[in-house]
């Protein structure tokens, strides 16, 4: 597994493409895919909003991380950083940043790979490249 973080507009399909190979058409989209698509799919992007959709519908995310790693170790997730700057008022908007973040925290621990992308170039923060 590989996990790409980095703030919006910062370059993380991009750079996930030239790290892996994978075009961001092949993978799945955490916007708009079927909630099943991501224990096949070669990468997703926009993980953070896939999380955001499993709130809204108050379907479980507690054992993402877990599925993942059993069910695709090889996937590349690509997701935004947000927990930086001002909390946000309401309180939706408070539970998926802190859900998303605890998420990425296991997928990280579990990653083979960690980047952090900004401006498009990516620092290794994990993993042989380190």
């Amino acid at each position: 597994m590989k996990l790409i973080i980095g703030g919006a507009f910062q370059g993380k399909k991009a750079f996930a493409e030239k790290l892996t190979g994978i075009s961001p058409d092949q993978a799945a989209d955490g916007m708009t895919c079927a909630y099943e698509e991501i224990y096949t799919a070669p990468m997703i992007i926009h993980f953070h909003e896939y999380v955001k959709r499993r709130i809204q519908e108050n379907l479980p995310c507690g054992q993402l991380a877990n599925e993942l790693k059993e069910k695709n170790p090889e996937i590349v997730i690509v997701t935004n950083e947000l927990g930086y700057g001002v909390v946000p008022v309401s309180a939706f908007d408070r539970r998926y940043r802190e859900d998303t973040g605890r998420i990425c925290c296991r997928l990280a621990a579990e990653a083979e790979e960690v980047w952090r992308v900004y401006c498009g170039i990516g620092t290794c923060i994990k993993g042989e490249k380190s």
